[in-house]
């Protein structure tokens, strides 16, 4: 059984992280009048759809790590687990709930709460009940074996 540590508080980087979320966001529902959710960006690149803007979104989440490393000398510290069968089962749920919620927590979380959407809320309460349930579960009933 794994330990269970945990998480660090981080306040600050939290709070610089959220601010460049709704700069971004702003910047491209002004620019590009699109929502930003992961999944619609991407998909959208993969079928060519507005590519230009798309891809830079991309480079720029998989820049982020390596600009936090030339700032502060070292990777962010991240915790993924190895169990590959879980992780596997884990990503065909998020893309099974993705397609039938129409869009991921990043596009109803920021972008359809700040529209006061609806069909957001309900999107974003339904994977925040979930989400607790999930931990609850692989924390304390099934005791970190994931």
């Amino acid at each position: 059984m794994l330990p269970i540590t945990p998480t660090d508080f981080t306040p600050w980087a939290s709070l610089g992280g959220g601010i460049l979320i709704g700069v971004s966001t702003v910047m491209v529902m002004a620019l590009f009048g699109r929502l930003t959710g992961i999944i619609g960006i991407t998909a959208g690149a993969a079928l060519w759809e507005d590519r230009g803007w798309r891809i830079a979104f991309i480079i720029g989440l998989i820049a982020a790590p390596l600009l936090w490393l030339l700032a502060n000398g070292a990777m962010p510290q991240q915790t993924v687990s190895d169990n590959l069968p879980g992780m596997a089962i884990a990503g065909l749920l998020v893309g099974a709930g993705t397609a039938l919620g129409s869009g991921c927590t990043s596009g109803h979380g920021v972008c359809g709460l700040a529209r006061l959407s609806g069909r957001s809320l309900v999107a974003v309460n339904t994977f925040m009940v979930f989400a607790v349930a999930t931990v609850f579960i692989l924390r304390h009933v099934i005791g970190g074996a994931f």
